[in-house]
């Protein structure tokens, strides 16, 4: 790997600026490990890509560093190449990788590589004057591994956000929630409008030498981004407040449930009322064993050990959920068959079926894990479809929380029996009933009782419901 001396990098003014916690952590990577990856220069020694590694070294007192040199033919390309780097080494903010994301399609479009919209992939085929031949919005979600939803709400946050709201909301946590960078890029889109409109008014009125009217339409410019900014900053206050509400509401449940916890131990089975909760392997056998034949829904989170494609065979519906940019990942690395993905407040739920199943029209407001929660049993469980639930994570036990709320029956587990004792816990004090532990064989006759005990109640009510028609139906 060649090495060059530090003191002949060129650094141009960088667009992202420097975190002094990642120059840190990275220092202390390269004292214990050395560079692991070199930084990006171009062929005149200009920083393509590594600032912090860059600066973590001249930090440690490096003379020279080891660095991959690139040709790049222009301007355009140098920063591509950056934005690219950027865009898979870097942690980056869900702000900061939508204004990455725009600019790369900008400059791609300038160099004639963006495909115009309306432009199917068969007139693309027939025009072979381009090579490379133009990128549509699809090609270019996939390559950051995204979908191409997700990276179409990225290029509104980054061209609708006003660059002032931008620089608030930089280095507070709702610059790494898309949902709600999504609400702010929508204050105000009337205003938005308005001024994209007398933009283009006085840009003709200029080519016309129209002066008069070229200074009206700039008046309309700066009042209409005025109210634009008003309204954005105006949202960004409210979601701040609910956020700090949302905390505070959370350290007085934490608190709650930090009282009164039971002893769990790994192998323990655990009846809450109708509920069953295991602690183990929710993969293993020991668990799966537990379950009832069939569920109506299955609620899981993806890990770096996935071993839950029984999912699919054991509930009629698997709904997993994720942070943003997952789900592609995700697909490709198990057999469950996709149907869609949704964005429930700040997380996206994959949902998996054996059978085809509708797609909500409307976008769901949505705040809050236990909201998603709550959306997905009352979407996908009923007396018709079935009342029970399968959780192979418990987390704070938003899942067994809610089932119990909406009288469903959850059938659950973890490996952390720290976990168990936290979620038995919460539904001990929010039911004021006691949980008991059961050894295996007088737990699954408790499992088969509720087992059966659904199925009959199940019964009974379309009997009922089947009843009640025959009495409205007219007599012969």
């Amino acid at each position: 790997m060649p090495t060059v001396g530090i003191d002949r990098i060129k650094v141009q003014v960088t667009r992202r600026p420097l975190k002094p916690e990642k120059v840190a952590e990275l220092k202390e990577s390269i004292k214990a490990n050395g560079l692991l990856n070199p930084i990006t220069l171009d062929r005149e020694l200009n920083l393509i890509a590594g600032l912090h590694r860059l600066t973590a070294c001249k930090m440690l007192g490096f003379d020279r560093i080891e660095c991959n040199i690139i040709t790049c033919e222009n301007n355009n390309q140098a920063r591509l190449a950056e934005i690219d780097e950027n865009l898979i080494r870097s942690e980056l903010e869900a702000l900061e990788r939508a204004e990455l994301w725009l600019e790369r399609e900008q400059i791609l479009e300038q160099m004639g590589l963006r495909a115009q919209p309306g432009e199917n992939q068969h007139a693309r085929k027939e025009n072979k004057t381009i090579s490379p031949p133009p990128k549509t919005t699809e090609e270019l979600a996939k390559e950051t591994g995204y979908t191409k939803r997700t990276y179409q709400y990225g290029k509104q946050i980054a061209s609708k956000i006003l660059p002032e709201v931008k620089q608030v909301i930089k280095g507070t946590q709702i610059a790494t929630k898309t949902t709600a960078l999504l609400k702010i890029a929508r204050a105000g889109s009337e205003e938005h409008k308005k001024a994209e409109e007398a933009e283009k008014a006085a840009r003709e009125a200029e080519t016309k030498g129209d002066k008069e009217e070229a200074q009206r339409q700039s008046i309309i410019v700066a009042e209409s981004r005025a109210k634009q900014k008003e309204l954005q900053l105006l949202t960004l206050a409210e979601l701040q407040k609910k956020k700090a509400k949302s905390a505070a509401k959370k350290v007085q449940s934490d608190e709650v449930q930090s009282s009164d916890k039971p002893v769990v131990r790994i192998g323990d089975e655990w009846l809450l009322d109708r509920h069953m909760v295991y602690c183990g392997d929710t993969s293993s056998s020991n668990f799966i064993n537990l379950l009832p034949s069939e569920a109506a829904l299955a609620i899981a989170i993806p890990s770096s050990n996935w071993h839950h494609d029984y999912l699919i065979d054991k509930a009629r519906v698997v709904a997993v959920v994720m942070r943003e940019g997952q789900i592609h990942e995700f697909c490709t690395c198990q057999q469950m068959p996709f149907r869609f993905e949704l964005l429930l407040g700040e997380l996206y739920v994959a949902v998996f079926s054996h059978q085809s199943i509708s797609k909500p029209r409307k976008p769901i407001e949505i705040e809050g894990i236990e909201g998603i929660v709550t959306y997905l049993v009352n979407q996908y469980t009923n007396r018709n479809l079935g009342f029970f639930v399968f959780a192979p994570t418990l987390g704070n036990g938003e899942i067994l929380i809610t089932c119990e709320r909406m009288g469903r029956i959850c059938f659950s587990g973890d490996n952390n029996p720290q976990t168990v004792s936290r979620a038995i816990a919460r539904w001990q004090n929010w039911t004021l009933k006691q949980a008991v532990k059961e050894n295996q064989r007088k737990f699954k006759n408790s499992v088969q009782y509720i087992n059966d005990e659904s199925r009959q109640k199940v019964s009974a009510q379309k009997d009922f419901e089947q009843n009640k028609k025959s009495e409205l139906l007219p007599q012969s």
